[in-house]
C-alpha cells in the first residue's frame, strides 16, 4: 500500500507540473496576442506618418523601399496570427524571435527615413520596454545590445532627414513636434499594453498560486488515504475476531435464554458488519478490489439504492428524497463519489437529525445533487473557507474534513461545490457534476444491449 500510494503522490506531481506548465504557455500565448495587436497598431501609424509627412510637409522619402518594408511587416504579422491561432504554447524564444522582427522593421523604417535624425527612433524604447516585461533576463540585454547597435549603425550610415533646423522655434519646430508626438504615442501604448501584460501576468500568477494550493491540499488527501488504509487494514483482525466472539455468545446457553442480550448480540454484529462495510469501502477507495466491486448502473438506480442504503443505517426523524431525474443514463459505480454524497448527508444529519433532505436532479449534462438541513447553518467566515480542511463548528479534533474530502472528489471529477444559508433556517450544499465523468461509455452501452 505505501507504494502505491507514493505512485500516486507521483502522479499528482506530475500533473499539477503540467498544469502548471500549461498556465504559463496560457499568459505567453496570451502576451504574444498582444504583440501581435500592437504591431497592427505599428502598421497603421507607419501608413499614417508616411502619407502625413509626404502629403502634408512636401518632405521626400523612399516610398518604394518603405511600403515593402512595411508589406513584409503585414505578411509577418498574419503569420503569426494565423500561427499563435492554432498553437497556444508560447517560450521566451518565440517571444524574443517576435521582437527582434520588430526590432529589425523599426530599423529598416528609420534607415530609409532619415536614422537618428528622425523623430521617431526614441520608438526603441518601447522594444526594450516590452522585452524587459515580457522575456527573461539574458533576452532583455540582448535585446537592449542589439537596439543600441541599430542606433549606431543609423547614427553611421542612414543619410540625414531633411528637415529645417528651427529648433529655436520650440513648438513650432517640425521635429519638436515630432519629438513630442513620439513620447505621446509611446506612453499611451506602453500604459495600455503594459497594463493588459500585467493582467496577464497576475492571472497566470493568480492560477499557479491555485495550483500550488491544489497540490497541497491533495497530498494531505494521499496522507489522509494511506493513514486510513492502513487503519482499515489494522481494523481487520480485531472485527473478525469480534465477530467470532459474538458467535459464540449467541450460542452460549448463557445469553441464549435471555432475550433481550440476544436482541443486544444480534445488533452489535449488525453495527460489526456495517464497520466491515466501511473497511472495505477504505480498502475500494484507496484501489483495492476495485475491480471486483465495481458496477454498471443508471444515475436514478445509483441514487435511489444509496438513499436507501443510507436511511437504513442513520438515526434520521424526517428525510425527505427526492429523485427528479427523468432522462435516465447509464453509468459506472463510483465509491468515491457514493462516499462523497454520503459525507453530505453525514454533515447535513449532525447539524439537524430531526430533518434534512436529498435532492437530485439533472441540468442538460450536469448532475445536480442537493441537501439541506434544518440546523444552524454555515457562519460567515465558513462559507468563504468552504472545502478548506479543519473547517468546522462542531469544536472536536479533525472536524471538517468532511467537506474537504467532498470538494476536492467533486474538483476531480470536474465538477463543483456551492454552500448556502436557507432563508428558513439550515443551511444548503450542492454537489453539482458534468455526467460524462460517471457516464458509462459508448462501446460499453453497445455490448450491453
Amino acid at each position: 500500500m505505501p507504494v502505491k500510494m507514493e505512485a500516486t503522490k507521483q502522479q499528482t506531481g506530475i500533473t499539477h507540473t503540467k498544469a502548471a506548465a500549461n498556465v504559463e504557455y496560457a499568459a505567453g500565448h496570451k502576451n504574444m496576442a498582444q504583440l501581435i495587436q500592437l504591431r497592427w497598431i505599428a502598421v497603421v501609424g507607419q501608413i499614417i506618418a508616411i502619407g502625413t509627412v509626404i502629403l502634408g510637409f512636401d518632405v521626400k522619402l523612399p516610398t518604394v523601399p518603405m511600403l515593402e518594408v512595411l508589406a513584409c511587416l503585414i505578411a509577418f504579422n498574419i503569420a503569426s496570427q494565423l500561427r499563435w491561432h492554432e498553437h497556444r504554447e508560447v517560450t521566451n524564444g518565440e517571444l524574443f524571435l517576435a521582437l527582434l522582427v520588430d526590432v529589425a522593421s523599426l530599423t529598416a523604417q528609420l534607415y530609409l527615413s532619415g536614422g537618428t535624425t528622425n523623430p521617431f527612433a526614441f520608438v526603441y524604447l518601447l522594444q526594450v520596454i516590452l522585452s524587459a516585461v515580457l522575456l527573461e533576463a539574458w533576452s532583455t540585454w540582448t535585446i537592449v545590445a542589439i537596439t543600441i547597435t541599430c542606433l549606431d549603425g543609423l547614427a553611421l550610415f542612414a543619410k540625414p532627414l531633411a528637415l529645417p533646423l528651427d529648433h529655436a522655434r520650440g513648438i513650432g519646430s517640425l521635429y519638436v513636434q515630432g519629438m513630442l508626438l513620439c513620447f505621446a504615442l509611446i506612453a499611451a501604448l506602453l500604459v495600455v499594453f503594459i497594463s493588459r501584460i500585467m493582467r496577464n501576468l497576475r492571472a497566470g500568477d493568480a492560477q499557479l498560486a491555485d495550483l500550488r494550493q491544489r497540490a497541497a491540499e491533495e497530498e494531505h488527501i494521499v496522507r489522509m488515504g494511506l493513514l486510513a488504509s492502513g487503519a482499515a487494514h489494522e481494523l481487520g483482525t480485531p472485527l473478525a475476531t469480534l465477530s467470532v466472539i459474538l458467535g459464540d455468545w449467541k450460542r452460549m446457553p448463557e445469553f441464549s435464554k435471555n432475550a433481550e442480550l440476544i436482541e443486544e448480540i444480534g445488533e452489535m454484529q449488525t453495527q460489526l458488519l456495517r464497520c466491515k462495510s466501511i473497511v472495505s469501502g477504505i480498502l475500494l477507495s484507496a484501489g483495492e478490489a476495485r475491480g471486483e466491486l465495481s458496477a454498471k448502473t443508471t444515475i436514478k438506480h445509483f441514487l435511489d439504492e444509496l438513499a436507501a442504503e443510507w436511511l437504513a443505517s442513520r438515526p434520521v426523524q424526517t428525510f425527505a428524497y427526492q429523485n427528479r431525474i427523468v432522462h435516465d443514463l447509464p453509468v459506472v459505480f463510483d465509491s468515491a463519489l457514493k462516499q462523497t454524497i454520503c459525507n453530505l448527508l453525514d454533515n447535513a444529519l449532525e447539524a439537524s437529525p430531526q430533518w434534512l433532505s436529498l435532492e437530485a436532479t439533472r441540468d442538460g449534462d450536469t448532475l445536480n445533487v442537493l441537501v439541506s438541513d434544518a440546523g444552524p447553518g454555515f457562519a460567515p467566515g465558513m462559507l468563504a473557507q468552504l472545502g478548506k480542511p479543519y473547517q468546522s463548528t462542531k469544536g472536536r479534533p479533525g472536524g471538517g474534513l468532511g467537506l474537504f474530502l467532498v470538494v476536492n472528489v467533486a474538483r476531480t471529477l470536474g465538477g463543483s461545490v456551492t454552500a448556502r444559508n436557507r432563508a428558513e433556517g439550515g443551511a444548503a450544499v450542492q454537489l453539482s457534476l458534468p455526467l460524462a465523468a460517471i457516464a458509462l461509455p459508448p462501446q460499453e452501452e453497445r455490448v450491453d444491449e
